[in-house]
């Protein structure tokens, strides 16, 4: 097996906050882009599964295939198994894995699926090489990634402006790409797949509940996550400017009119035969 390149460092981590976040996922918001391609008896791969509720959302969509979630980090791995256990999935399994690394065979796979991956890992490129080489001849290779310089607000609220700027300088210290959502298609052309979709979908927050816990979730994750830690130890912000940072969060939440989208770019990418 090809050794590892990763030279990325996960800027979330796995706090309360984020995780709160990770769990609130489907494969109805965050993978609609690819539900329609999918049939009862599918091998499917799910690339950084974390906590699992979209790779078993995928194992109920194929009854009769099966689907392997795996993600860098062990401990998060023991609450997919939870995750699926819950539901009483049986065609679902879970291992430690490395996108740049894949330990599989060529073409084990119909379907090899990354949300929210591709702005997190060092080459983005080769971790496209490597979900093309393990999907099967006419497989499907399935990214979605969000963009954080296209996310948009109501009302305009200057912290978060401060936010978005310090997150963007975190990520890429970090050695990831918080605007990868636009950069799929180029990536995946660069990693040798021709048969490309490119599409884009959102996620957005606007009634009450949706503003407060987004709002909520970023202010804690602002001050206490694993992002907050970097941010300081990096040199990037003060404890004070993350607690304003925080504050701006907790502010926009209140407002009855606030509004806020997350624009995601997609590609589905058919593997030549």
């Amino acid at each position: 097996m090809p050794q590892a390149r990763e030279t990325a460092v996960y800027t979330h981590g796995h706090h309360e906050s984020v995780l709160r976040s990770h769990t609130w996922r489907t494969a109805a918001n965050s993978a609609a882009y690819l539900l329609g391609s999918l049939e009862p008896d599918m091998r499917i791969l799910d690339i950084g599964c974390g906590p699992g509720t979209i790779t078993a959302d995928l194992a109920a969509l194929v009854p009769h295939g099966r689907v392997t979630g795996v993600d860098r980090a062990p401990d998060i791995l023991d609450r997919a198994r939870a995750t699926a256990a819950e539901r009483g999935l049986t065609n679902v399994d879970f291992a430690v894995g490395d996108v740049h690394a894949l330990d599989f065979p060529d073409g084990t796979f119909d379907v090899v699926h990354a949300h929210q991956v591709l702005q997190h890992v060092g080459d983005p490129v080769r971790a496209l090489r490597e979900m093309r080489r393990v999907a099967a001849p006419g497989g499907l290779v399935a990214v979605r990634d969000s963009d954080y310089a296209a996310m948009t607000w109501y009302p305009a609220t200057p912290g978060l402006d401060d936010w978005r700027d310090l997150y963007d300088r975190v990520a890429r210290a970090n050695g990831g790409e918080p605007d990868a959502g636009r950069r799929l298609k180029s990536w995946a052309l660069e990693a040798g797949l021709t048969d490309i979709t490119a599409t884009s979908g959102t996620w957005t927050f606007s009634t009450p509940q949706e503003r407060a816990w987004w709002s909520d979730l970023w202010a804690e994750r602002t001050l206490a996550s694993a992002y907050a830690e970097r941010a300081v130890q990096g040199g990037h912000a003060t404890d004070g400017q993350l607690r304003a940072v925080s504050r701006a969060w907790r502010e926009w939440g209140t407002h009855d009119d606030g509004w806020f989208s997350v624009l995601h770019g997609e590609i589905l990418c058919r593997k030549e035969v």
